[in-house]
């Protein structure tokens, strides 16, 4: 798809793999990041050219109402939304206790949030004569992590939800759907886990996102994801024609 001239959203953007996606396509587009706090945002965006910010909580109902509004009374529409907002918890499923409202919180951020996201913006996406929905989910999609047990759950649950959003939305509209599947990254977001110690950099994240768009690469499985799906899974995509015909 083109990727130039467009007006992009971004959740979670004021850090991380957000931020350096916002760097790779703001040259060339006009971005919006939005996150919960304003002082990180303008941070990010001060040194930016195209880059426009606004504070908004994506699990906070009335706050995407506003954003909503916001983006189509400012920016006149969208062409991109990207889901990339995460929230997560590093704990033992077993002993550590408490998963009910950890996992609740994940979801909700996680999953709950672009779902209704993507419900909002769509009628301004279907507008174009070329949009796309990208959702960040994760190698845990894959294969769940013992340390991130209910996260894990949430990006599964991610991944099931855009392929068939995928599939649904290809049959009369121009809104494509991509699902950015990182392995660690070196960012702030994954420190706990040793993300900055063993992680890649979030730049090639981004760069790898960037020619998927232009190369309409739907699923864009990123470094040790690539390689874990080749070996293990590379089937399930054949399954899932199968099932759904």
């Amino acid at each position: 798809m083109n990727i130039t001239d467009n007006t992009i959203l971004i959740t979670g953007g004021g850090s991380g793999i957000g931020l350096e996606i916002a760097k790779a396509l703001s040259p060339v587009n006009k971005i919006i990041i939005v996150g919960r706090n304003k002082e990180k945002l303008d941070t990010a965006a001060k040194d930016l050219e195209n880059v426009f910010t606004i504070q908004a909580d994506i699990t906070n109902e009335s706050d995407v109402n506003r954003l909503f509004e916001e983006v189509k009374t400012t920016f006149g529409g969208l062409n991109i939304l990207i889901n990339n907002a995460g929230n997560a918890y590093v704990y033992n499923i077993a002993n550590d206790g408490n998963a009910h409202d950890k996992a609740l919180a994940e979801f909700t951020t996680n999953y709950f949030a672009p779902i209704r996201l993507s419900e909002k913006f769509l009628p301004l996406l279907k507008e174009q004569n070329e949009a796309a929905i990208v959702n960040v989910s994760s190698i845990v999609g894959f294969v769940p992590g013992s340390h991130l047990p209910t996260y894990s759950d949430s990006k599964a649950a991610l991944h099931s939800h855009t392929r068939l959003l995928r599939y649904e939305l290809a049959k009369d509209t121009n809104v494509k759907v991509f699902e950015l599947m990182p392995p660690l990254v070196a960012t702030d977001f994954s420190a706990e886990i040793g993300g900055k110690e063993n992680g890649i950099p979030a730049s090639d994240v981004a760069n790898d996102l960037v020619k998927a768009l232009q190369e309409n690469i739907y699923e864009v499985r990123v470094g040790d994801t690539n390689l874990l799906y080749n070996n293990f899974f590379a089937a399930t995509k054949g399954a899932f024609a199968t099932f759904n015909n």
